[in-house]
């Protein structure tokens, strides 16, 4: 690992993944989560603080990467969930099959190395009928954003530690056999290269 993605990456990405249109979407999204939770690319606990905890009976956090340790400790301590941190990539789950009744997941599709392979393992580890909640950024529909997209892809994975700007989040879902549930999509900043967004939940149906 190079010295920029040790020791600036984590603190960069901590700093731009709460900016305040982020951290609404997170608001939208993370109260859904209910039972045992499985939070996959878990980052530093920017989740942490809009759980509902009447709801949730378990966090299991999963990345393959614990960076910021003490300023993910103090988010879960807030939190007063039971957290339980599983360091492990997306692409290969260290659990067994149907064990959750929610993923979360969060920006964090468009940096997965697989997101096919990640997805499929994400089903796996689904209850029939469990939920895949989720808000990502990703292709935008205009032509002329999607150019931009396409162009910029290259440069900015290698400055963002492989996170794509174009990958289409609605076609990774339904290749993965999900059932998309009240999918809702738009712009959360002026910056539109990096602000389409998608978020809403997907059910395990099988």
């Amino acid at each position: 690992m190079s010295w920029y993605n040790e020791k600036i990456l984590p603190h960069l990405i901590d700093h731009v993944s709460s900016i305040e249109p982020l951290m609404k979407q997170r608001e939208r999204v993370v109260p859904l989560a209910s039972g045992r939770v499985l939070e996959v690319g878990f980052g530093t606990g920017l989740n942490m603080a809009y759980y509902d905890r009447a709801r949730v009976e378990k966090v299991f956090a999963l990345d393959p990467f614990m960076h910021l340790p003490e300023r993910t400790a103090e988010r879960i301590a807030r939190s007063g969930l039971d957290v339980e941190l599983v360091q492990a990539g997306a692409e290969s789950i260290p659990f067994e099959d149907k064990t959750f009744d929610t993923v979360l997941m969060t920006y964090t599709l468009c940096s997965i190395p697989q997101p096919e392979a990640a997805l499929s393992e994400i089903r796996r580890v689904l209850k029939t009928g469990g939920r895949l909640v989720f808000c990502e950024h990703g292709l935008a529909p205009e032509p002329n954003v999607r150019r931009w997209q396409h162009a910029l892809n290259p440069c900015w994975k290698s400055i963002s530690g492989g996170c794509h700007l174009d990958r289409n989040v609605p076609a990774l879902l339904k290749g993965a056999s999900f059932g998309l549930e009240g999918l809702r999509t738009g712009y959360i900043s002026t910056i539109s290269v990096v602000s389409f967004n998608y978020w809403g939940e997907a059910l395990r149906q099988n």
